[in-house]
């Protein structure tokens, strides 16, 4: 027999409401929400637990809080950041190598894929395109541009399914698994390579080839886990500890 259930704690609460109320009142990225002293008034609850609830939301990227005098929680648009690191998190308490989620990507983002070439519209294309143009000019002389634009380019196809969830899920997967985060190298080589394989899916996608661009992205996840595999064994097989800079 199991006792009651228990009730969330007020400052959970009260985050949830601050948040809700902000969506209700128009409000979005870069506004300034109600002073401290005024949410102490209108929710009628102490300093402390209202400090308490604004630094939740600041965890999860919802709240940045400007200093100075006329300061206070300013909303943000959260990134994959936040659960980027709850990934981390679940994998290092199941003691669970890179390379799931690795794999993840192997079956989420083809799919992914699949739905934004049927959705893309004309301007996302562009844009996809664009990133690969950087990728182009970057290739020699810039490898943080380079890899920048790498990142740009699977973030434009998640968001342009129109599903934020997805969006979400491909941008923190794709973190997790940045091999400047995890210590993998990236070559020349590798990046003709990658070059190689988004100039493929971009003509795919370009072509509103649903099922080629599919088939192309999923080549290309798989032909960097084998790379990843065969040159980093050790880092793929490792845990991705919850402290490590994401």
């Amino acid at each position: 027999m199991t006792g009651p259930a228990r009730s969330p704690k007020a400052a959970v609460v009260f985050s949830q409401r601050i948040v809700q109320e902000a969506l209700d009142a128009g409000l979005g990225p870069g506004d300034l929400l109600p002073s401290e002293k005024i949410m102490v008034e209108k929710y009628q609850i102490g300093r402390g637990t209202l400090r308490e609830a604004l630094r939740l939301l600041e965890f999860q990227g919802v709240v940045v809080m400007k200093p100075g005098p006329r300061g206070g929680p300013v909303l943000q648009e959260p990134n994959g950041a936040f659960l980027s690191g709850a990934f981390v998190l679940l994998m290092q308490l199941r003691n669970a190598p890179l390379r799931s989620i690795f794999e993840a990507r192997l079956s989420i983002e083809p799919v992914i894929t699949q739905l934004a070439a049927a959705n893309i519209s004309d301007e996302r294309l562009a844009e996809v395109g664009a990133t690969v143009e950087q990728m182009k000019s970057a290739l020699r002389s810039d490898r943080r541009a380079f890899l920048e634009a790498n990142k740009e380019f699977h973030d434009i196809i998640a968001w342009s399914t129109d599903n934020p969830l997805l969006g979400y899920l491909a941008d923190s997967l794709l973190e997790v698994t940045n091999g400047t985060i995890v210590g993998m190298d990236f070559p020349q080589a590798r990046r003709k390579a990658t070059l190689a394989a988004h100039e493929s899916i971009y003509t795919a996608m370009s072509e509103r080839d649903a099922g080629a661009s599919m088939a192309a992205m999923s080549e290309h996840i798989d032909d960097y886990l084998s790379y990843a595999e065969k040159k980093f064994p050790d880092i793929i097989r490792s845990v991705v500890r919850w402290d490590r800079d994401l």
